[in-house]
């Protein structure tokens, strides 16, 4: 497990591990500034979840903010 997604559901903690296929996990274990894990944090904060790492420190945006610094994204919106 890389990733704990932690919200409150009906007024009760909740901590889903956030999953990957194998080769996916390898990945982001060595590069988490690749677009498919940041992908998966990003659902769990809009569904209102905070992300935290295997060692308990809070992935933050400005965190994901440090990643991108370290690749050049481009992202294209539809509409």
């Amino acid at each position: 497990m890389l990733y704990v997604c932690a919200a409150m559901v009906d007024g009760a903690p909740r901590h889903t591990a956030i999953e990957f296929i194998p080769k996916v996990k390898t990945l982001c274990a060595r590069h988490p500034e690749m677009s498919v894990c940041q992908y998966e944090r990003e659902a769990c904060r809009a569904s209102g979840g905070r992300v935290f790492d295997a060692k308990g420190a809070e992935i933050t945006r400005q965190i994901e903010a440090e990643y991108d610094k370290k690749v050049m994204r481009v992202r294209f919106r539809a509409g």
